[in-house]
């Protein structure tokens, strides 16, 4: 679904805080500081609520030789 280190990596392409995620994704802050310190893993339902708001972000995540690549597309705002 989605790691700590993709969930971080995640943030600092869209230059997101925790607050900013956890906004996004519906979710509690604590949800999102305790996942990304490795406290704790989210259910499988909020996992894919970070996924989707990262991706509802411009974040892209996609597969390169079997390992997670991310990579972000940045949209003209004129």
């Amino acid at each position: 679904m989605i790691t700590q280190a993709q969930c971080r990596a995640g943030r600092a392409l869209l230059d997101w805080s925790q607050q900013d995620l956890a906004k996004a994704a519906h979710l509690g802050l604590s949800t999102i500081r305790d996942f990304e310190k490795g406290r704790r893993v989210p259910t499988h339902n909020n996992l894919r609520g970070i996924k989707v708001a990262l991706e509802e972000g411009g974040v892209i995540f996609g597969e390169i030789n079997s390992s997670v690549a991310l990579n972000m597309i940045y949209k003209d705002i004129a």
